[in-house]
């Protein structure tokens, strides 16, 4: 038997199980329903208290459970769910609560987690709030990875982006998709960074390497490439449903209003239509241009996350200060949000970017 499908057993026998205590959450859509349900207490949510035009502007009025779920929300996950190629989506408020509510549910004392060391701190928060055991390999390292999986109990989860926040590099997904399933563990992979930029239309770097089959979970966050607010889990049914009953962030939040899952549903059908090429061409542009500028070093990524390393905090705060007196906004990141000695100008490259936007940013990196 499948890895995966071992844990679904799982998850479903706990589905089950709250169905004979008569606990089992569902969503209901309550459209054209006397509400006595929802937080609206004074009505606020039903009329447009921004002026005409503005009637879709309206709230949730309490959580998905209570009186939050509505047919934008599910059409929204239903899209979702087409277009990464999954069974099914549930959207959470923000990717900070997706990644809390996955890892917190779906793990617990006994199992583990087996951890790229450089994942976002918002996995990590998941983790522990699930007191299972948490393992650390090195970044991208798949021999270091596969020792881990050996000390590891329980369930197993492996837990990588597939974008990196900071460094701009892939993870090395087809080959943790091997040595998973000769460990028997459940790959999670956070596609916040790749979501609407890799993959053919978009879909991620799970997508683009055909290996949805492959993968427990994904998240989708709304928040980089989308513009928006929000993030979604993608997996099976049984993964969906089980975090309508276990995962607290989803549960005990009021809903995102209707017209932010409008604005996620549309953000999706726009995204096979995007000007990734613009992007793709911009980053070939950036890296070629870096490669006459001597005085840094810059990360060896080919994606849209770019960066220059600039050793000590001082000075990668007194470079981006005299970059923003140029008129050019790139963040200092300081130890120790990355190692010491590693402290870094990130540099976020876009479609609506310029060569001569780019120019203008080397030459006032080396004018420093």
């Amino acid at each position: 038997m499948k890895p995966n499908h071992t844990i679904e057993a799982a998850l479903q026998r706990k589905l089950e199980e709250r169905k004979e205590q008569g606990l089992y959450r569902s969503l209901v859509c309550s459209d054209g329903l006397i509400d006595f349900a929802s937080n609206d207490y004074l009505g606020f949510a039903r009329k447009s208290i921004l002026g005409e035009g503005s009637n879709n502007l309206h709230g949730a009025t309490g959580s998905r459970l209570i009186s939050g779920n509505s047919p934008e929300a599910e059409r929204a996950e239903k899209k979702i769910a087409s277009f990464h190629r999954t069974q099914a989506a549930l959207i959470f408020n923000s990717g900070y609560l997706a990644n809390i509510g996955l890892c917190s549910a779906i793990a617990g004392k006994n199992d583990t987690f087996i951890c790229d060391e450089l994942i976002h701190v918002s996995l990590l928060d998941g983790i522990r709030l699930s007191f299972a055991g948490r393992l650390k390999f090195k970044h991208n390292a798949i021999a270091d990875l596969e020792k881990k999986l050996k000390k590891a109990q329980g369930n197993k989860f492996v837990m990588v982006e597939s974008l990196y926040s900071m460094d701009g590099d892939e993870a090395p997904l087809k080959e943790m998709v091997e040595v998973c399933e000769q460990h028997k563990a459940h790959l999670i992979v956070d596609e916040a960074h790749a979501t609407g930029v890799w993959g053919e239309q978009g879909e991620g770097l799970v997508c683009q390497l055909r290996l949805e089959e492959k993968v427990l979970a994904r998240i989708y966050t709304f928040g980089k490439a989308l513009g928006l607010h929000g993030a979604a889990v993608t997996g099976s049914e049984t993964l969906r449903n089980y975090l309508i009953n276990f995962a607290r962030p989803f549960i005990y939040a009021t809903a995102l209003p209707p017209y932010t899952y409008r604005q996620i549903e549309a953000a999706y059908h726009l995204l096979p239509s995007a000007n990734r090429q613009s992007l793709v061409e911009l980053i070939s542009y950036f890296i070629q241009a870096t490669q006459s500028c001597h005085r840094f070093t810059f990360l060896k990524s080919r994606s849209q996350i770019q960066g220059i390393i600039v050793p000590g905090n001082q000075q990668a705060k007194a470079l981006a200060d005299h970059l923003f007196q140029k008129g050019i906004y790139a963040k200092a990141i300081l130890s120790p949000t990355v190692p010491a000695g590693q402290e870094r100008i990130r540099i976020c490259l876009h479609s609506f970017n310029t060569q001569t936007e780019i120019d203008f940013l080397i030459r006032e990196i080396e004018n420093f």
